[in-house]
Protein backbone atom coordinates (compact mmCIF):
# COMPACT_ATOMS: atom_id res chain seq x y z
CA UNK A 1 0.00 0.00 0.00
CA UNK A 2 1.66 3.32 -1.11
CA UNK A 3 1.32 6.23 1.21
CA UNK A 4 1.98 9.67 0.39
CA UNK A 5 2.58 12.25 4.04
CA UNK A 6 -0.21 13.62 3.28
CA UNK A 7 -2.57 10.48 3.70
CA UNK A 8 -0.48 9.06 6.52
CA UNK A 9 -2.41 9.40 10.25
CA UNK A 10 -1.15 12.14 12.20
CA UNK A 11 -0.45 9.57 14.89
CA UNK A 12 -1.23 6.07 16.15
CA UNK A 13 -4.38 7.30 18.37
CA UNK A 14 -6.16 8.36 14.85
CA UNK A 15 -5.68 4.70 13.26
CA UNK A 16 -6.33 2.99 16.61
CA UNK A 17 -9.25 5.16 16.90
CA UNK A 18 -10.56 4.06 13.69
CA UNK A 19 -9.33 0.31 14.20
CA UNK A 20 -11.44 0.04 17.32
CA UNK A 21 -14.76 1.05 15.55
CA UNK A 22 -13.76 -1.02 12.45
CA UNK A 23 -13.21 -4.66 13.60
CA UNK A 24 -13.78 -7.06 10.14
CA UNK A 25 -11.28 -7.54 7.96
CA UNK A 26 -9.52 -9.90 5.58
CA UNK A 27 -6.58 -11.77 7.08
CA UNK A 28 -4.38 -12.81 4.26
CA UNK A 29 -1.97 -15.68 4.25
CA UNK A 30 0.65 -17.39 2.62
CA UNK A 31 -0.39 -19.91 0.19
CA UNK A 32 2.29 -23.62 -0.82
CA UNK A 33 4.52 -22.12 -3.66
CA UNK A 34 3.28 -21.71 -7.14
CA UNK A 35 -0.30 -21.10 -4.95
CA UNK A 36 -1.84 -17.99 -4.82
CA UNK A 37 -2.63 -16.55 -1.18
CA UNK A 38 -5.68 -17.85 1.21
CA UNK A 39 -7.41 -14.71 2.25
CA UNK A 40 -10.40 -15.12 4.39
CA UNK A 41 -12.92 -12.48 5.59
CA UNK A 42 -13.58 -12.39 9.34
CA UNK A 43 -14.26 -10.86 12.68
CA UNK A 44 -11.32 -9.25 14.91
CA UNK A 45 -11.20 -7.89 18.45
CA UNK A 46 -8.46 -5.82 18.37
CA UNK A 47 -6.34 -4.15 21.36
CA UNK A 48 -3.45 -1.99 21.13
CA UNK A 49 -2.17 -2.76 24.50
CA UNK A 50 -0.73 -6.05 24.25
CA UNK A 51 -0.76 -4.72 20.77
CA UNK A 52 -2.65 -7.80 19.42
CA UNK A 53 -5.99 -9.09 17.40
CA UNK A 54 -7.73 -12.26 18.02
CA UNK A 55 -10.06 -14.52 15.89
CA UNK A 56 -10.90 -18.06 15.80
CA UNK A 57 -11.95 -20.25 12.51
CA UNK A 58 -13.44 -23.44 12.06
CA UNK A 59 -11.05 -26.73 12.46
CA UNK A 60 -11.64 -28.05 8.96
CA UNK A 61 -10.43 -24.59 7.53
CA UNK A 62 -8.10 -24.75 5.06
CA UNK A 63 -6.04 -21.84 6.37
CA UNK A 64 -4.62 -23.69 9.16
CA UNK A 65 -1.82 -25.52 7.27
CA UNK A 66 -0.90 -22.51 5.62
CA UNK A 67 -0.66 -20.41 8.78
CA UNK A 68 1.66 -23.12 10.68
CA UNK A 69 3.84 -23.47 7.71
CA UNK A 70 4.02 -19.24 7.40
CA UNK A 71 3.03 -17.77 10.50
CA UNK A 72 3.72 -14.40 8.91
CA UNK A 73 0.43 -13.23 8.00
CA UNK A 74 -1.32 -9.65 6.99
CA UNK A 75 -4.65 -8.39 8.60
CA UNK A 76 -7.01 -6.13 5.97
CA UNK A 77 -9.17 -3.13 6.59
CA UNK A 78 -10.81 -0.92 4.17
CA UNK A 79 -13.57 1.03 4.60
CA UNK A 80 -15.36 4.52 4.61
CA UNK A 81 -14.86 4.79 1.10
CA UNK A 82 -16.26 6.84 -1.75
CA UNK A 83 -15.55 7.51 -5.47
CA UNK A 84 -15.20 11.55 -6.22
CA UNK A 85 -15.55 11.99 -9.68
CA UNK A 86 -13.70 14.18 -11.82
CA UNK A 87 -15.00 17.67 -11.80
CA UNK A 88 -14.82 17.39 -8.05
CA UNK A 89 -11.20 17.34 -7.77
CA UNK A 90 -10.56 19.89 -10.54
CA UNK A 91 -7.97 22.86 -9.47
CA UNK A 92 -9.36 26.24 -9.13
CA UNK A 93 -7.72 27.69 -11.85
CA UNK A 94 -8.40 24.58 -14.52
CA UNK A 95 -12.40 23.61 -16.40
CA UNK A 96 -14.03 20.67 -14.04
CA UNK A 97 -13.46 18.65 -16.98
CA UNK A 98 -9.94 18.71 -16.57
CA UNK A 99 -10.02 17.28 -12.92
CA UNK A 100 -9.40 13.40 -12.36
CA UNK A 101 -11.89 11.10 -10.48
CA UNK A 102 -9.97 9.09 -7.85
CA UNK A 103 -11.03 6.82 -4.50
CA UNK A 104 -11.38 8.11 -1.11
CA UNK A 105 -10.70 5.32 2.10
CA UNK A 106 -9.38 4.39 5.57
CA UNK A 107 -7.17 1.59 5.42
CA UNK A 108 -4.90 -0.43 8.08
CA UNK A 109 -2.99 -2.94 7.42
CA UNK A 110 -1.28 -5.00 10.56
CA UNK A 111 1.70 -7.23 9.65
CA UNK A 112 1.41 -10.27 12.51
CA UNK A 113 2.73 -13.29 13.62
CA UNK A 114 -0.05 -15.65 13.74
CA UNK A 115 -0.56 -18.44 16.98
CA UNK A 116 -2.43 -21.05 17.00
CA UNK A 117 -4.28 -21.31 20.07
CA UNK A 118 -5.66 -25.12 20.83
CA UNK A 119 -5.74 -25.28 24.87
CA UNK A 120 -9.53 -25.41 26.11
CA UNK A 121 -8.76 -22.76 28.85
CA UNK A 122 -7.13 -20.49 26.26
CA UNK A 123 -9.62 -20.64 23.69
CA UNK A 124 -12.36 -19.77 26.14
CA UNK A 125 -10.39 -16.63 27.25
CA UNK A 126 -9.52 -16.19 23.68
CA UNK A 127 -13.56 -16.28 22.61
CA UNK A 128 -14.71 -14.29 26.03
CA UNK A 129 -12.11 -11.65 24.94
CA UNK A 130 -13.88 -11.66 21.65
CA UNK A 131 -17.78 -11.47 23.25
CA UNK A 132 -16.86 -9.04 25.35
CA UNK A 133 -16.05 -6.76 22.39
CA UNK A 134 -18.76 -7.61 20.07
CA UNK A 135 -21.16 -7.94 22.63
CA UNK A 136 -20.53 -5.60 25.90
CA UNK A 137 -23.88 -5.51 27.00
CA UNK A 138 -23.75 -9.23 27.51
CA UNK A 139 -27.08 -11.62 27.12
CA UNK A 140 -24.84 -14.97 26.37
CA UNK A 141 -23.60 -17.21 28.60
CA UNK A 142 -20.18 -16.88 29.77
CA UNK A 143 -17.42 -18.86 27.93
CA UNK A 144 -15.72 -22.03 30.02
CA UNK A 145 -13.87 -24.95 29.11
CA UNK A 146 -15.86 -27.39 30.99
CA UNK A 147 -19.16 -25.79 31.04
CA UNK A 148 -22.35 -25.65 29.06
CA UNK A 149 -23.21 -24.26 26.87
CA UNK A 150 -20.23 -23.82 24.72
CA UNK A 151 -17.31 -25.97 26.43
CA UNK A 152 -18.60 -29.32 24.39
CA UNK A 153 -18.00 -27.07 21.15
CA UNK A 154 -14.13 -25.62 21.55
CA UNK A 155 -12.84 -28.56 20.09
CA UNK A 156 -14.78 -27.68 16.98
CA UNK A 157 -12.83 -24.45 16.51
CA UNK A 158 -8.94 -23.50 16.61
CA UNK A 159 -8.14 -20.19 18.35
CA UNK A 160 -6.13 -16.74 16.72
CA UNK A 161 -3.75 -14.13 18.16
CA UNK A 162 -2.37 -11.99 15.64
CA UNK A 163 0.65 -10.15 17.13
CA UNK A 164 1.25 -7.49 15.55
CA UNK A 165 4.89 -6.42 13.81
CA UNK A 166 4.36 -3.60 11.82
CA UNK A 167 1.80 -1.08 11.39
CA UNK A 168 0.62 0.85 8.13
CA UNK A 169 -2.63 2.94 7.35
CA UNK A 170 -3.80 5.11 5.30
CA UNK A 171 -6.44 8.09 4.62
CA UNK A 172 -6.90 8.96 1.07
CA UNK A 173 -8.75 12.75 1.53
CA UNK A 174 -7.67 14.65 -0.64
CA UNK A 175 -5.13 15.90 2.00
CA UNK A 176 -2.82 17.31 -1.05
CA UNK A 177 -5.92 19.50 -2.28
CA UNK A 178 -6.01 23.29 -1.26
CA UNK A 179 -8.60 23.90 1.48
CA UNK A 180 -11.02 25.19 -1.45
CA UNK A 181 -11.10 22.18 -3.34
CA UNK A 182 -11.43 20.34 -0.55
CA UNK A 183 -14.31 22.37 0.59
CA UNK A 184 -15.96 21.81 -2.79
CA UNK A 185 -15.82 17.95 -2.29
CA UNK A 186 -17.08 17.95 1.35
CA UNK A 187 -20.22 19.87 -0.36
CA UNK A 188 -20.40 17.45 -3.32
CA UNK A 189 -20.92 14.23 -0.82
CA UNK A 190 -22.78 15.59 1.58
CA UNK A 191 -25.11 16.37 -1.95
CA UNK A 192 -25.01 13.35 -3.30
CA UNK A 193 -25.21 11.43 -0.02
CA UNK A 194 -24.68 7.96 -1.40
CA UNK A 195 -23.35 5.18 0.78
CA UNK A 196 -20.07 5.76 2.52
CA UNK A 197 -20.07 9.27 1.61
CA UNK A 198 -21.01 10.72 5.02
CA UNK A 199 -18.27 9.04 6.47
CA UNK A 200 -15.77 9.90 4.20
CA UNK A 201 -16.94 13.58 4.61
CA UNK A 202 -16.39 13.08 8.14
CA UNK A 203 -12.95 12.20 7.80
CA UNK A 204 -12.04 15.07 4.97
CA UNK A 205 -13.73 17.39 7.68
CA UNK A 206 -11.51 16.47 10.64
CA UNK A 207 -8.24 16.01 8.88
CA UNK A 208 -8.72 19.89 7.61
CA UNK A 209 -9.59 20.57 10.84
CA UNK A 210 -6.47 18.84 12.61
CA UNK A 211 -4.50 20.70 9.45
CA UNK A 212 -5.37 23.84 10.28
CA UNK A 213 -4.41 23.74 13.73
CA UNK A 214 -1.01 25.38 14.33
Amino acid sequence: MLIHPWDAPADDAEWQHWLARHDFGQLAVNGPPGEPPLVQPLHFAYAPDPGDAVTHLARPHPLWRAVEAAPTVLLSVVDDYAFIPGPWQAAEDEPPEHGVPTSFYAAVQLTCTAHVVDAPEAKAALLQRQLGHFQPEGGSAPVRAEAAPYGRQLAGIRGLRLEVREVRAKFKYAGKRSEAVQQRISERLAERDAPGDAAARAHQQRRLTAARRP
